[in-house]
């Protein structure tokens, strides 16, 4: 087993129905961009009636149709913003967590000590972020997921992982193995994947190869590391 194999992201997502919600962070092959994706499934109605907005940078999930959606709490949120010289992603309300926690000088963990996995028994899907920390023409990052200790959801297991940005390099994770009932929740360390100079070709990538009975949106920005200008992809299935 080659523990430092870069696999294709494509290749980890394709024929799998249900990975659920992914986040992928990295630097680009030419060492020129930070890569951000962030990636929304659904299986139920009120899951699958959503799309990514952006204003002002930040980026929102919100209702497709609005007379349709049966229960917020879980589906409508910030998926990605920024606090000073951090960009913040992940799959639920925590990223106002973190960016609260930011302002008030916690750390990305520890603001994030206040959350737990999500209340939607019996999957109890977990809570999973990133955030990337620019400084001086480069990045590091972390990443983060809350999970259930068992299957009755009686307390909560926390797992943050911190990584230098490598040329050509990113950690993607996701929140499910594959579909089930219940959903067995994303195992081990975040999955090292390549990311490709060409943002369309890691968009194609991704978008392509996730399940198309069960994707919803996709959202990936790369930042240049030099003037910090960013060039951006949204699909949303739902137009």
């Amino acid at each position: 087993m080659n523990i430092y194999k870069i696999n294709d992201i494509g290749e980890l997502i394709n024929g799998n129905s249900y990975v659920g919600r992914g986040i992928v962070i990295g630097k680009s092959r030419d060492a020129k961009k930070c890569a951000i994706a962030y990636f929304i499934m659904g299986r139920s109605a009120n899951s699958r009636n959503r799309v990514f907005t952006e204003k002002d940078g930040t980026v929102f999930t919100e209702p497709f149709d609005a007379s349709k959606v049966e229960d917020p709490s879980l589906i409508i949120y910030a998926a990605l913003r920024t606090y000073e010289n951090k960009l913040i992603v992940t799959n639920g309300d925590q990223t106002d967590t973190v960016y609260e926690g930011l302002k008030a000088g916690l750390s990305f963990s520890d603001s994030l000590t206040s959350r737990e996995f999500e209340p939607d028994a019996p999957n109890l899907t977990p809570r999973i972020s990133g955030m990337a920390t620019f400084a001086d023409g480069n990045f590091t990052y972390e990443m983060s997921i809350l999970k259930s200790a068992d299957a009755e959801g009686t307390a909560c297991n926390r797992y943050t992982f911190s990584y230098p940005s490598l040329a050509g390099l990113g950690h993607f994770i996701h929140t499910y193995v594959c579909d089930g009932n219940p959903i067995p929740t994303f195992q081990g360390e975040p999955e090292r994947v390549a990311i490709p100079d060409d943002i369309d070709e890691f968009t194609n990538k991704i978008w392509e190869n996730l399940d198309t009975d069960n994707k919803i949106s996709l959202y990936v920005r790369y930042i240049d590391l030099t003037d910090g200008t960013t060039d951006c992809r949204m699909i949303n299935k739902n137009k």
